[in-house]
């Protein structure tokens, strides 16, 4: 009974999710800037599910799927919208460019702001609220997303495209094990993608963005493993105590048992296995006001 129960739960959330998936779509019409040709890996993306009408709340959230800025894992992007639409949150699924692409910093963070700004400038078109957008990342897609949390701007007012008008400060945070740090505790796989091999000082501080927290900084919601051996907890800890001493609300789950890259609970689609962080997510995401 219940194996049938997550069976049945499982194909609910399936069903909702593909009833709602829209079409993946360039972030820019043109060739994006600072590309390096004209192939898949060249042009990034973005792909909106949308909860059912009778759910939606309103709010969003821009995903950025982990892989050490090399790659992009599925499960924490499509997985993750496809969960938060059971919330009755839209899900943007952000396909950036990566270092195994050729690209370095600061493109990657050129990507996440115009798929925040593409987010708030279409809201309308998708019943969205424009100052309910999140961002949300695991491992490097934490990193990246934390780094627009400690990097956006104000948007250009006097910009001919109306996307470039808006601000790139997400509403709120997601931070999934992620690679918070370019210091001590960092992935040096991550890093290197990032960076290259012999990065400046001062860019690999300004990348560390537990020291880039201001009081500006959003709301978070901040979670790891102690048993992570791939991105140590350390990450987690230091931008949480940073965020305490700028003075911003943040949720902090350390859990003790799961290793890195488990996505919502396994890299299956299973809610039977969901980790105990997809609740007190769903808890926090109601206190913010993005759930009913």
């Amino acid at each position: 009974m219940k194996a049938l129960l997550a069976m049945l739960a499982l194909s609910g959330l399936l069903a909702s999710g593909l009833a709602q998936t829209e079409k993946s779509f360039p972030l820019w019409p043109e060739a994006a800037p600072g590309a390096l040709g004209k192939e898949d890996k060249d042009i990034p993306t973005l792909t909106p599910y949308l909860p059912p009408a009778e759910k939606a709340t309103g709010a969003s959230i821009v995903i950025c799927p982990g892989g050490g800025y090399g790659g992009l894992a599925n499960h924490e992007g499509e997985h993750y919208a496809r969960f938060l639409n059971e919330q009755g949150v839209a899900g943007f699924v952000l396909k950036y460019r990566l270092g195994s692409g050729g690209y370095r910093h600061p493109v990657m963070l050129h990507d996440a702001a115009r798929a925040l700004r593409t987010v708030r400038a279409r809201a309308r078109e998708w019943n969205l609220d424009p100052k309910r957008i999140g961002i949300m990342g695991s491992s490097a897609g934490g990193h990246l997303a934390s780094t627009l949390l400690t990097h956006f701007d104000s948007g250009k007012p006097d910009a001919a495209d109306p996307i470039e008008k808006q601000s790139s400060r997400p509403d709120l945070g997601v931070l999934c094990y992620g690679v918070l740090t370019m210091g001590e505790f960092t992935h040096q796989g991550s890093k290197q993608n990032l960076l290259g091999k012999n990065p400046d000082p001062e860019l690999v501080k300004s990348l560390s963005n537990e020291m880039q927290v201001t009081t500006n900084t959003p709301p978070c919601f901040v979670w790891h493993t102690w048993e992570d051996k791939a991105v140590p907890v350390e990450n987690s800890l230091l931008f949480a105590e940073a965020l305490r001493k700028a003075g911003v609300a943040f949720d902090l789950h350390v859990y003790q048992q799961g290793g890195h890259g488990m996505g919502l609970g396994s890299r299956e689609l299973d809610p039977a296995k969901f980790h105990p962080w997809t609740r007190d997510l769903a808890f926090w995401l109601k206190a913010q006001g993005f759930v009913k």
